[in-house]
């Protein structure tokens, strides 16, 4: 018996979906993350404007005062698209497991000075409220802005706060029970140290183009939360000074901050870059928000690291500037 084995050569009649090959110039392969994102915005069809805003269309690009001639420009330098982002959020939720673990095991929170562990916990667990902020701007951002390229990101970034609040619950509940959550609660409804910031996150859940937004919670506030709390006090006060445990359970906050960066910096540039009525739209908005982000976290910055917050504050406040100025905008 003899067997003849072909090799057929089957050529695909089309490389990738017609509404993606328009904007990759041509029938040619396209990646995963552009045929997840790239003409997923719905254009038309739309049967009735919205009765809550009928001066829009239910998805409407004049929602915002940026313009931009192509709004798939604005791509995820991280190239997320739901696999990518997920497989990415699972394996960091695998770290973050093992380190509750190794913390448990070892024993670790008896380990933190009294002193030390208590003012963590004043500290962090009331941020639980600024991210589920974060999260409801976000799903704001994502309903209100247009373009896939912009929204997707957006509800990614929104699910990470819902993430970032749950792991300061769990480092609550962990460092001292559930009491903790009352008292994070209740001091940041009355305590005066928290109610600049409170203010600022509640005003922005009023703001009504998806840009703005964008720039005062994801730019302005987080580009100096992050640094201040994550990188001043749990990493270079906490750590140093009996907490390790505290930086290993929030670890995932700073990782995720540097990574989530690179695509905030890089809708801004590419925003800026578009038209000189943008770049001046964007540095306005900027010197609006920005000094109110500053203003907010002081009082915060202060409760954490004393008489040396203000410092690392304006430490935080130089870091964001450098990082807009490679983003082609000033403060």
């Amino acid at each position: 018996m003899t067997l003849d084995l072909k090799t057929v050569d089957i050529q695909p009649l089309r490389h990738t979906y017609a509404h993606v090959a328009r904007f990759i110039g041509g029938d040619k392969n396209a990646s995963r993350y552009q045929e997840a994102t790239l003409g997923a915005q719905p254009e038309v069809n739309f049967h009735y404007r919205p009765t809550w805003d009928p001066a829009h269309e239910l998805f409407d690009a004049s929602r915002s005062a940026i313009r931009m001639r192509d709004w798939y420009a604005l791509r995820d330098p991280r190239q997320f698209y739901y696999a990518t982002w997920t497989m990415t959020r699972a394996r960091q939720q695998d770290a973050v497991e093992a380190n509750f673990e190794f913390v448990e095991s070892r024993g670790m929170v008896d380990m933190i000075p009294p002193e030390m562990r208590q003012r963590a916990l004043d500290v962090l667990v009331p941020l639980r409220h600024v991210a589920w902020g974060a999260n409801m701007n976000n799903s704001q951002i994502c309903a209100l802005g247009w373009g896939a390229a912009f929204t997707a990101p957006a509800m990614f970034h929104a699910m990470d706060n819902l993430g970032v609040a749950q792991f300061l619950t769990r480092l609550a509940l962990l460092l001292g029970g559930p009491e903790e959550l009352d008292r994070a609660k209740t001091a940041w409804m009355d305590a005066p140290a928290w109610q600049p910031l409170r203010r600022y996150v509640e005003d922005t859940l009023v703001v009504q183009d998806p840009v703005e937004l964008f720039v005062a919670q994801n730019a302005a506030l987080d580009g100096l939360l992050y640094p201040v709390v994550y990188g001043s006090f749990v990493d270079d006060h906490v750590a140093l000074s009996g907490g390790s445990a505290v930086a290993m359970l929030s670890a995932f906050m700073p990782e995720w901050h540097d990574e989530s960066a690179r695509w905030i910096d890089s809708v801004l540039k590419t925003m800026g870059a578009e038209s000189d009525a943008n770049h001046a739209q964007l540095q306005q908005w900027l010197r609006v928000w920005e000094p109110q982000a500053a203003a907010a976290l002081q009082p915060v910055a202060q409760l954490a690291l004393g008489s040396s917050g203000s410092g690392a504050l304006d430490d935080a406040r130089q870091q964001l500037r450098a990082r807009l100025a490679k983003a082609g905008l000033e403060l």
